[in-house]
């Protein structure tokens, strides 16, 4: 063959590959944005659904207290319970309480979460409110340890399903320290049957603690709400891949 015939055949072989490396290129650029602009609108979805969240808690928290009943019927319809002003009334059990490990204004402690036995002889779980790391011993806060019945007002929440990650400590049962609420733990470690448990708790708020400890009210409303930054950083990068590509297909054209 020709000298001239084999470089035309050359330039043509070379011209086919460059044209399968574009094809490939721009299909795995494609992917990659369609990856960037999905997941930018998944956090847009996240922004509503969070919005929502705190506008319902926001009008529940200023509904007016409802009888623990009404909130159990609403409960075993199905209904959503989370952050529902609850009254009740019963003598809380101090030999019981359990400690979850938490932090309450930059300081370390416990969220003490004390049975409170009902007339009926059940049981609900009332997180009382938070103690320091070296007052988790309840005779170090005897004032707090109020006997007889108590009216307690505060929030139903609702129980968890399981341990909400692995990154979570385990339940330190032997020790009494709690790294996430699990009800069951909290009433088995107890000695409380399962059907004498109320299956929710209750966030005890500021008033029902008339012996200052624990501090009551910790019940946290202020959610993260990060969604629209990460949207708009999930656009910003889909923009700039189109810019980039846009800049290497014009020079692989010229």
């Amino acid at each position: 063959m020709p000298a001239p015939a084999r470089s035309i055949v050359a330039e043509v072989a070379r011209g086919g590959r460059r044209s399968a490396r574009t094809a490939l290129t721009a299909a795995v650029l494609l992917l990659v944005l369609a990856i960037l602009l999905s997941l930018g609108t998944w956090q847009m979805q996240r922004l509503a659904w969070k919005q929502k969240l705190l506008t319902d808690i926001a009008e529940r928290h200023a509904q007016p207290p409802v009888d623990l009943a009404v909130v159990e019927s609403m409960w075993r319809s199905g209904g959503d319970i989370e952050y529902r002003p609850v009254m009740l009334n019963g003598t809380f059990e101090h030999d019981k309480e359990r400690h979850f490990f938490a932090t309450w204004n930059g300081q370390s402690g416990y969220h003490v979460y004390t049975p409170l036995r009902l007339a009926d002889g059940r049981y609900v779980f009332v997180n009382r409110g938070f103690v320091p790391y070296d007052m988790k011993d309840p005779k170090s806060r005897n004032a707090g340890e109020v006997g007889g019945e108590q009216q307690v007002s505060g929030l139903a929440r609702v129980r968890l399903d399981g341990k909400p990650s692995s990154l979570v400590p385990d339940n330190d049962l032997a020790k009494n320290v709690f790294y996430w609420k699990d009800l069951d733990a909290m009433a088995s470690s107890t000695g409380i049957a399962p059907e004498k448990l109320v299956p929710f708790f209750v966030d005890a708020d500021n008033a029902s603690n008339p012996g200052g400890l624990p501090i009551g009210g910790v019940t946290q409303f202020d959610l993260p709400n990060n969604h629209l930054q990460y949207a708009l950083t999930w656009y910003g990068l889909a923009a700039a891949l189109l810019g980039v590509s846009g800049i290497y297909f014009w020079r692989a054209r010229r």
